[in-house]
Formats: C-alpha cells, structure tokens, sequence
C-alpha cells in the first residue's frame, strides 16, 4: 500500500498478505479475517467476500477495541 493514509481498500489490492481468523470462527462463513500490513496498519475483511472491501486501522484502534471487547463493552451487541 502506498504511504496515504486510507480507511478501506479492495482485498484484491493487498496480494501477498496472510490473512488470519479467530479459531471460534464458525464453519458457515461468518468470519472477520485480519491481516497485518506493512507499517503500522492492521486489515479487516469479511471472509465471505475475500475480494470485497478490506477495512484498514492503524494497530492503536484495534488494540483499543480489542481491550473493549475484551472488558465487555460489546457483550449487548450479541444478546
């Protein structure tokens, strides 16, 4: 990626990445995948769409919802 700072990408713009998934992930598609980007940048993608958008975040925002997750802050989002 070039060094603009960017929100959303294509995935297919980010060859050669190792895109990863939670092990809790389900077997029918409902995953979030990251993939670590040069720098200081994290991408987020849906695996049903592995072409579609990819959300990139520096390593600061996600680690900040991460913690929030972490602490319970989104347990409302899934009941």
């Amino acid at each position: 990626m070039n060094d603009m700072p960017r929100t959303s990408t294509s995935a297919a713009e980010l060859p050669g990445v190792r895109w990863r998934k939670s092990r809790h992930s389900g077997a029918i598609g409902n995953c979030v995948e990251v993939a670590a980007l040069d720098g200081d940048q994290v991408a987020m993608r849906n695996s049903r769409d592995p072409q579609g958008t990819a959300l990139v975040y520096t390593r600061a925002e996600i680690a900040a919802f991460v913690a929030g997750a972490k602490d319970g802050e989104f347990d409302d989002f899934i009941n």
